[in-house]
């Protein structure tokens, strides 16, 4: 028997045990839910930084009317439109945080990690 011992041999592939298969796939979805749950955070932030950006120029337009009232109009028309795309950004940046937190949500079923919520 002690013979046997040493010639244990290690190989390079090895033989599944049951549910093993399983198991990486398991880790497949939670990598892919992982990295989609990231590129929704990406556009999160894109979102937000648009809301700022816009938000910036709204004020920016709204400086610039008072500054100029010569053209008054026409600044008051693009601190409407800046005002616009930073309402219509911080909705998109919203609705990629529900994104996130639904993947987020979906690896950690994935990975088995289930939430029970009783109430």
């Amino acid at each position: 028997m002690a013979e046997e011992e040493k010639h244990h041999h290690h190989h390079l592939f090895h033989h599944k045990k049951e549910g093993e298969e399983e198991n990486i796939v398991d880790e497949a979805a939670a990598h892919k839910y992982e990295k989609e749950e990231k590129h929704h955070k990406h556009l999160e932030k894109v979102g937000e930084l648009g809301a700022a950006a816009a938000g910036a120029y709204a004020l920016h337009e709204k400086h610039e009317a008072k500054k100029d009232p010569e053209h008054a109009h026409r600044h008051k028309i693009e601190e409407e439109i800046g005002a616009s795309l930073a309402v219509g950004s911080g909705g998109f940046a919203l609705h990629e945080h529900h994104e996130k937190k639904d993947a987020k949500k979906e690896e950690e079923k994935a990975e088995g990690k289930h939430h029970h919520h009783l109430f």
